[in-house]
């Protein structure tokens, strides 16, 4: 683990060369980057540490704007520089506009408040991924597993702690949503917490209505820019998993860590807290047996006894008590934002196989473009070739032309050009062919072979193509698609050096963030287990002075002057023989 920090590529280094140089070193791309669009630009709002889980005295800095052109009251909300916080109040069960009863989540960002259902949730998440490709979304809770629904049937959406559980992660996937520097100017986004608004209105109106179905053929800074799809047609669709012949170091790096963040979160942590959290709850349920049993019996005894047993049973019923507080914390604070940070890392390996797919197809566009470039040579050289031999076919003609017409001198005269008309005929750079004649449709068909002959003559049709007419069809057609391919390669290479830049200087935000969460993690765990220890020491001590007035055993003996402590807690080695003795 000390060198799991030391190699974090995400870290903001005074002397690193900036993302967006570093970015694309690897990479040969001379085009600029493309310009972003009006509605995907970054906002001037300074990031500040996200918390999704601040304690209350947090010393949170409240969020700086320079911002003055609101779309919306909601925008003006939350870029008003205050420190502001979304809630999600309730959780209230209905079957509005539905056959089925379900949960809708009541929010409230500042004097508006709206109601949503999961799925709603999750269509927001869904879309923004959509909208911004290059940026880290947010996750939302999971879905119920089909255990949950297996084991619970009907009751699954009703249980009570599944639905605290995704209040508290919801409200933390706003705040994140809200506290982000680019996601936070999304319009989309402030239509979700106005309640006035229809979200399905929302969905089916741009700039959702126009998001591509795949969003690598499209701009990867505005996905919904429509004005090149011909260009981005024509570019490949390759797959996560295709090797690259160039990749660029930072990336590769980036993967790396991202591979080893997420073994240490999904593997040993999470495996860890969830072990711990059901021994404290095992250990919880033993505490509280235990105080019961000990309370009833403190009615059968009497005097001092009776009021340091039913003491004892009070300290343990507080030991239950704390212990419990302390997993509902710990689920809280410390195993919730574990979980969350395991699908981060999910995310952010989803937006580097994203970023790997348009490097790759950055690569095979170059690939095509070559190989239509060789086409179109072969092409052009076919056609030299052609011209070359037309040339020396039309002075073949003419030579042939006027032989005859030559005066005869004699019989020996008159047989030179015959001779020499035969020996031209057979040399094939210089004798006349005809043009190809083709298919005869007026041919006599032979008695008998009606259908075969029709067969024949499709078949003919469609496979005797003049070689000329064909050849300066596929140069025009190779032109055609290279001049697309050129048009492709370009957008290729802006969107690749844009989906650099953005993603690692977002993974540089994300790492910031992370590390302001994860001290807050730890900070929690320390102060749930003070607290605890606090409660029950407190209760520990006044049981231990009501079992200090427990008067001694009749039959105890004095202690002799001679005898030594033995070391221990009370200085005195207790065995059963002393327990009967009275000793």
């Amino acid at each position: 683990m000390d060198n799991f920090e030391e190699e974090n590529p995400f870290e903001t280094d005074i002397d690193r060369v900036p993302s967006e140089t570093s970015s694309t070193s690897k990479v040969n791309i001379s085009a600029p980057s493309s310009p972003r669009h009006p509605a995907r630009v970054l906002s001037p709002t300074i990031p500040t540490l996200s918390r999704p889980f601040p304690s209350s005295g947090t010393n949170r800095h409240p969020q700086t704007t320079y911002k003055s052109d609101f779309c919306c009251g909601r925008d003006q909300w939350l870029h008003s520089g205050e420190d502001l916080e979304i809630l999600i109040t309730d959780a209230q069960k209905t079957s509005l506009n539905s056959n089925t009863p379900y949960i809708t989540y009541v929010i409230r960002a500042g004097n508006a408040e709206a109601r949503h259902r999961y799925s709603e949730f999750e269509s927001l998440r869904s879309s923004l991924v959509k909208l911004y490709p290059t940026i880290i979304i947010p996750p939302i809770p999971s879905k119920q597993t089909i255990g949950d629904y297996a084991t619970k049937q009907a009751k699954a959406k009703e249980d009570t702690a599944m639905i605290a559980r995704r209040k508290r992660m919801l409200q933390t996937f706003l705040n994140r949503i809200a506290r982000h520097p680019i996601l936070s100017n999304e319009h989309v986004f402030h239509r979700f917490l106005d309640g006035e608004v229809s979200w399905t209105e929302v969905l089916h109106s741009p700039p959702l209505s126009l998001l591509p179905k795949n969003t690598l053929k499209a701009p990867s800074h505005n996905p919904t820019d429509q004005s090149a799809a011909s260009a981005y047609a024509a570019l490949p669709n390759p797959s996560a998993t295709h090797p690259l012949r160039n990749p660029d170091q930072r990336s590769v790096d980036s993967e790396i860590f991202t591979n080893k963040f997420a073994n240490h979160l999904s593997g040993p942590m999470e495996k860890v807290t969830r072990r711990t959290l059901k021994r404290w709850s095992e250990n919880a349920q033993d505490y509280s047996e235990l105080g019961a049993a000990l309370n009833g019996y403190s009615l059968n005894e009497s005097g001092a006894l009776a009021a340091a047993m039913e003491k004892t049973g009070q300290a343990v019923d507080t030991t239950y008590m704390s212990t419990t507080r302390l997993l509902q914390e710990l689920e809280q604070n410390f195993s919730e934002p574990l979980h969350e940070y395991a699908q981060f890392a999910v995310i952010i390996k989803k937006l580097l196989a994203y970023r790997h797919q348009k490097h790759v197809q950055y690569e095979m566009t170059q690939d095509a473009l070559e190989h239509k470039r060789e086409m179109l040579e072969e092409y052009e050289k076919s056609e030299r070739e052609a011209k070359r031999l037309d040339e020396a076919l039309s002075k073949g003609r003419v030579n042939g032309l006027r032989s005859p017409g030559s005066p005869a001198e004699g019989e020996e005269g008159q047989s030179q050009p015959q001779n020499q008309h035969q020996d031209e005929a057979e040399e094939p750079g210089s004798a006349y062919l005809p043009p190809h004649p083709g298919p005869n449709p007026y041919k006599r068909r032979a008695p008998g072979m009606g259908f075969l002959n029709a067969l024949s003559y499709t078949l003919h049709g469609m496979m005797d193509v003049d070689p000329e007419t064909a050849r300066r069809s596929g140069i025009s057609k190779t032109r055609e698609t290279i001049s697309q391919l050129e048009d492709a390669l370009h957008l290729s290479a802006q969107d690749l050096k844009y989906s650099s830049s953005t993603i690692q200087a977002d993974l540089d935000r994300f790492q910031r963030q992370k590390v302001a969460d994860l001290r807050e993690m730890t900070i929690s765990m320390a102060r749930i287990h003070r607290d605890w220890c606090k409660k029950n020491l407190e209760a520990w001590q006044a049981a231990k002075k009501e079992i200090e007035k427990i008067p001694d055993h009749p039959n105890k003996r004095p202690p002799s002057p001679e005898a030594r402590p033995v070391p221990g807690p009370s200085g005195l080695r207790r065995d059963s023989t002393a327990t009967v003795n009275g000793r």
